[in-house]
C-alpha cells in the first residue's frame, strides 16, 4: 500500500485487470454544476468504473483501470471543458498547489474590494443623482471594470462550458450580468430610440455592477468558510515533525528530514517533542500525549518495548525508539488516508441533489425567458422594463451552490469532528447510516472486556503428582503455544512465569470456537471449552465440575484440559470489564438502542459479564459464523444494526451489520472490514459515533431543506410572483445578495458541528 499526503492518494496498488482507486484534486470547479458536468465526464471514459465528485472540498475520487486509461487521459478529458484535474503526485506539487490556492484565494480579496470600491458610487448615482449631467456615462465608466475585469472569470467559464454544451452557475452569472450591461450600454448610446416612442431610457449599471460585487463578496466567504471545514485534516497532517534526530553508524545524533526515516532507525525524541514515526521504545521512559489518536486527555507511560505513533506528543523524559512503521504506513498516515476518503464520500442522499443540479441551470435559464415573455405580453407600457429586471432577478437569485454544498460541507464536519474525537470514519454512507441504528451487538472479549485475560487458578485433577503435573503443564504450554486465541496467550503467559519449559507435538489442530487438539507421540490431548470434552467423551471428574461452575460465576472463563480420555485439569482465566462499558451500555439503552452481547464463551461467564456491564440481551457458545446469523436475524426483525468487534473471528458478522464497528487495537483484518474504527477501544465511543450521526444528518436535512425552499421561494419572488398582489419586483442587487448569503449560510450552519458537544 502506497500513502502519502500528496494531491493523489493512492489506496491500492492493481494488478492485471484489477481498478485503482485515487483521489485527485480538481481546480475550475465554480458550483454544483461544475461538480456533476466533471462527474459525467469522467464516468464517460473508457476504463473509468467510478468518479464521485467532492464540490466542498475540490476533489474526484477515481476508480479506473491503469491498462486502459490513466491520469494524464483524465486530464485531457476535463481540460476541454475547462476544468483540471491536478495528477502530479510529488511533494513540490503539493507545495505548490496549495500555493496556488493561496494566490488565487488573494486574487479574489483583491477583485472584491476593487469591484465594492467601483460599484459603490454607480449605486450612489443610480440612486439619488439619476439628473446629473453625464450621471449614464460616469456609471458606465465605473461598472465597466467591474462587469468586463474583476467578472471576467463569470465569462470565461461560461463561454467554456456553452462550447461543450454544459451550463453552471457562471452561466447564470455571465447572462444576468451581461444582459443588464449591454442593455444599459444600448439605452446610453442610443436614448432616442426609447424616447421617440414615448418611453424612458432607464440604464442598469449600478444592478450589474453590484450583483458582481456581491456574488464575489459571497463566494470569497464561501472558501473561507469551506477551508475551515478541512480544518481537521490540515490539523491531522500538521502533526508530523518535519525534521528528526537519529542515532547514526557512528552512534552520534544527526538531523534529517522527517522523510528520510528507515524502518529500524533508532530515533531520540526529547520533552515536547512530536514523535515522527511509528516504532517501540528500545530505551528510556516518558509520558506521551496520545490524545490526537485516541482522543483521550491522559497521557500514556511509555517504557521499553511499549509502540509510539507519529504525531502523538512526549511530555517528560527523553526516550529512543526503534522506527517500525514509516511514511504511508504510519497509524497517522492511516488516519489521514481514511479521513481524506471519507470527507471525499458521498452520502446517498447526494445522489438526489446530483440529479438536481444537473437539470438546475437550464431550467432556470428556461424559467427567466418565460418570465420575460410573460411579462412583455402580460406587463403593460412597463412589460420590458419589469421584464428584463425579472428576468435577471430570476438568473441571479437562482443558487445551484447552496444545493451542491449542503451534503459534504456537512458530511466533511463530521468525518473531521469524528477524527478528533478517535472516531474514524470510512465513508459518508455508514456516517448518514448511523443515526437510524436502533440495535448494537457486541463481542465481548476485548470490546466489553479489556482483552487482556489473565490466568486466577489452575485446579489439577487430585490424583496427580508434582511430576504429573509439570509433564502435562509442558503439553499444554506447547498446545497454547501454537493457538492464536488470546485465551492461549494468557495460559501462555502464566506457565511461562513459572518456568515451564514447553513438550514437543508430533502433531497439532485447532478446532475453531471450540479449543486445540495435540499429539505427543500416539497420546491425544484436547485443551478447550466444556462442550469439545464431552463431544469427544472425556470423563470430567466431579470435583473440577464443581470448581469450574463457581469459577464460572465469577465471570471467569474456564478452559479444561484433557490427557487421553480423562479431564486432568481446569484453567480459569478472568478478562475485566472496561470500567467505562456500563456507562456506554446505559447510554445506548437511553438512546433507545437494544444492546446485545454475542460470546463463545460458556453460559455463566456470559452471564456474569452481561450482568457487570447492564447488558439485559446476551447470548454464550456463539461460534463465529454463527454470529453473522445473529446480526441477520436481527434484520429480518427490521432492526438497524451495528456491530462492534476486535478479532477475526468477527469479520463475518461486521460485514453482515448494517454499520461495522472495530475496536482499534484489534486486528488488522477487523479494521480492514469496518466502516467505522474507535481508535481508543472505549465502548463510550460507541454513542458518541451514534450522536455524531445524528447530529451530521440532521445539518444535512436542516441544509437541503434552506437550499430548495430558497429557491422554491426566492426563484417565484424574482420572477414578479408577488407583483399582482402587492406591487412588490424584486431589485436584481438583493437578488444578487440573496445569492451570495445562501451558500454562505449552508456552509456556516454545517461548521456549527464543530463546536457540538458529543458526549451524553
Amino acid at each position: 500500500m502506497v500513502i502519502n499526503k500528496s494531491p493523489g492518494t493512492i489506496q491500492q496498488q492493481p494488478t492485471n485487470g484489477q481498478s485503482l482507486k485515487k483521489t485527485f484534486p480538481v481546480t475550475g470547479m465554480s458550483c454544483a454544476s461544475c461538480a456533476v458536468s466533471t462527474e459525467s465526464i469522467l464516468k464517460a471514459q473508457e476504463g473509468v468504473v467510478n468518479a464521485e465528485v467532492n464540490f466542498a472540498n475540490a476533489s474526484v475520487a477515481v476508480e479506473f483501470i491503469p491498462e486502459i486509461i490513466g491520469p494524464d487521459e483524465m486530464k485531457t478529458a476535463l481540460q476541454t471543458v475547462g476544468y483540471d484535474l491536478v495528477i502530479d503526485e510529488s511533494e513540490d506539487a503539493q507545495a505548490q498547489l496549495e500555493n496556488e490556492q493561496a494566490a488565487s484565494l488573494k486574487r479574489l480579496k483583491r477583485r472584491t474590494l476593487l469591484a465594492a470600491l467601483f460599484s459603490l458610487p454607480v449605486v450612489v448615482i443610480g440612486m439619488f443623482f439619476m439628473d446629473m449631467p453625464y450621471a449614464n456615462w460616469v456609471m458606465w465608466a465605473l461598472s465597466t471594470p467591474v462587469v468586463l475585469v474583476f467578472g471576467k472569470q463569470f465569462f470565461i467559464n461560461a463561454w467554456n462550458q456553452l462550447k461543450h454544451r454544459n451550463a453552471n452557475m457562471d452561466t447564470l452569472v455571465a447572462l444576468s450580468t451581461g444582459i443588464a450591461y449591454l442593455f444599459s450600454v444600448f439605452n446610453t448610446l442610443f436614448p432616442a430610440f426609447w424616447h421617440s416612442r414615448g418611453l424612458d431610457a432607464h440604464v442598469y449599471f449600478e444592478a450589474a455592477a453590484v450583483i458582481i460585487a456581491f456574488i464575489l463578496l459571497g463566494k470569497l466567504l464561501e472558501e473561507r468558510a469551506k477551508s475551515s471545514t478541512s480544518s481537521a485534516i490540515k490539523k491531522l497532517m500538521g502533526m508530523s515533525p518535519k525534521t528528526v534526530r537519529i542515532i547514526n553508524d557512528a552512534g552520534e545524533e544527526t538531523v534529517i528530514p522527517a522523510a528520510s526515516v528507515k524502518v529500524a532507525d533508532i530515533v531520540v525524541v526529547k520533552p515536547g517533542e512530536k514523535v515522527p514515526v511509528d516504532g517501540e521504545v528500545a530505551t528510556g521512559s516518558s509520558y506521551v500525549d496520545e490524545s490526537m489518536i485516541s482522543g483521550e486527555p491522559v497521557p500514556v507511560e511509555k517504557q521499553t518495548g511499549d509502540p509510539v505513533f507519529a504525531g502523538t506528543v512526549n511530555q517528560k523524559g527523553s526516550f529512543r525508539f526503534k522506527a517500525q512503521k514509516v511514511g504511508g504506513e504510519t497509524v497517522l498516515a492511516q488516519i489521514i488516508k481514511m479521513v481524506q476518503e471519507a470527507q471525499g464520500s458521498k452520502a446517498p442522499v447526494q445522489k438526489l441533489v446530483d440529479k438536481i443540479a444537473g437539470i438546475f441551470v437550464p431550467v432556470v435559464v428556461g424559467i427567466a425567458v418565460l418570465t420575460f415573455i410573460t411579462w412583455l405580453l402580460l406587463g403593460g407600457e412597463n412589460g420590458l422594463t419589469h421584464g428584463l429586471l425579472a428576468m435577471i432577478a430570476v438568473l441571479v437569485i437562482a443558487c445551484p451552490c447552496a444545493l451542491g454544498l449542503a451534503t459534504p460541507t456537512a458530511i466533511m464536519v463530521g468525518v473531521g469532528k469524528g477524527a478528533e474525537n478517535g472516531i474514524l470514519i470510512k465513508d459518508a454512507e455508514s456516517l448518514e447510516k448511523a443515526h437510524r441504528i436502533n440495535a448494537v451487538v457486541l463481542d465481548k472479549t476485548g470490546t466489553i472486556t479489556e482483552g487482556k485475560p489473565e490466568v486466577t487458578d489452575i485446579v489439577w485433577q487430585n490424583s496427580l503428582d508434582d511430576a504429573d503435573r509439570k509433564r502435562l503443564a509442558s503439553v499444554l504450554l506447547a498446545m497454547e503455544s501454537r493457538s492464536e486465541h488470546p485465551l492461549a496467550e494468557a495460559v501462555v503467559r502464566f506457565l511461562k512465569t513459572g518456568g515451564t519449559p514447553a513438550a514437543n507435538l508430533t502433531g497439532f489442530e485447532s478446532l475453531t470456537g471450540r479449543g486445540v487438539e495435540a499429539l505427543d507421540g500416539m497420546f491425544t490431548y484436547l485443551a478447550g471449552n466444556q462442550t469439545l470434552l464431552q463431544d469427544k467423551g472425556i470423563i470430567l471428574q466431579e470435583h473440577l465440575k464443581e470448581t469450574a461452575e463457581k469459577l464460572q460465576q465469577q465471570a471467569k472463563t474456564v478452559i479444561w484440559f484433557a490427557a487421553g480420555n480423562t479431564a486432568v485439569a481446569i484453567i480459569a482465566i478472568e478478562d475485566q470489564v472496561k470500567p467505562t462499558s456500563e456507562k456506554a451500555v446505559a447510554a445506548l439503552q437511553e438512546m433507545g438502542i437494544e444492546v446485545h452481547m454475542l460470546t463463545g464463551d460458556n453460559f455463566q461467564t456470559a452471564e456474569a459479564v452481561a450482568k457487570k456491564a447492564g447488558i439485559r440481551h446476551f447470548r454464550a457458545g456463539v461460534m463465529p459464523a454463527e454470529k453473522a446469523d445473529f446480526v441477520k436475524n436481527l434484520q429480518s426483525q427490521g432492526k438497524v444494526v451495528a456491530m462492534a468487534g476486535d478479532g477475526i473471528n468477527d469479520a463475518h458478522a461486521l460485514a453482515q451489520a448494517d454499520v461495522s464497528i472495530a475496536m482499534g487495537r484489534g486486528t488488522d483484518i477487523a479494521m480492514d472490514v469496518a466502516k467505522m474504527t474507535l481508535i481508543s477501544s472505549d465502548l463510550l465511543h460507541i454513542p458518541k459515533a451514534i450522536r455524531l450521526s445524528r447530529q451530521t444528518v440532521r445539518l444535512i436535512h436542516q441544509n437541503l431543506f434552506w437550499a430548495f425552499i430558497y429557491n422554491l421561494i426566492g426563484i417565484p419572488v424574482a420572477a414578479g410572483i408577488l407583483y399582482p398582489v402587492s406591487g412588490f419586483l424584486l431589485n436584481p442587487m438583493i437578488a444578487g445578495a440573496a445569492m451570495a448569503l445562501s451558500s454562505v449560510s449552508v456552509v456556516s450552519n454545517s461548521l456549527r458541528l464543530k463546536f457540538k458537544r458529543l458526549a451524553g
